[in-house]
């Protein structure tokens, strides 16, 4: 605890060593804080960044004659600014960027080629399944394809919901 305490005055003066004593010591607590405050438009290292932050400025604040001892001190520092960022990044102003979709230039746009024969091959499934695939196993997985559940599929066709699981399985096996 004192060592502590000499190490927190070392590093308000200047010293680079005792400074990097406390954040070794204090890490835990910063990590642990991020992986709680980290959240869309705040990222984990981002929110690390907030907790070194915010105990810098518990180093620089930080009263030896209040009762509260340095780890307790900066662990508080540390949780609200990490819980401030996350404030901060769930904002709706931000709203925009966090659930934005990135653009990419791994995947460029089909050539015909590609146009071509993805146009194959979904002629050749709509084949397989007019050919392959009895009424009701059409029925089902067209409801299936619109987001139906079992329960739904089942009602709308007076069906049990183990007949549409039945179906689906056949479908599953035809179409592979």
């Amino acid at each position: 605890m004192q060592e502590l305490l000499e190490l927190v005055a070392l590093a308000r003066e200047g010293d680079e060593a005792a400074l990097a004593a406390v954040i070794a010591r204090e890490m835990p607590a910063i990590r642990s804080a991020a992986a709680r405050a980290a959240c869309p438009g705040l990222e984990f290292d981002d929110a690390v960044q907030e907790g070194l932050i915010a105990l810098f400025h518990a180093v620089k604040t930080f009263d030896p004659a209040r009762e509260a001892s340095f780890s307790t001190y900066a662990g508080a520092c540390i949780r609200n600014a990490a819980a401030d960022a996350a404030r901060a990044a769930k904002r709706r102003k931000h709203a925009p960027l966090n659930t934005s979709v990135p653009l990419s230039d791994e995947q460029p746009a089909p050539g015909p080629e590609e146009t071509l024969l993805a146009g194959e091959q979904y002629a050749s499934t709509m084949h397989t399944i007019e050919t392959r695939l009895s009424p009701l196993e059409k029925q089902v997985l067209t409801l299936f394809l619109e987001g139906e559940t079992y329960g739904a599929i089942a009602r709308r066709l007076c069906i049990t919901e183990k007949a549409v699981d039945n179906a689906l399985q056949r479908v599953r096996a035809k179409l592979r």
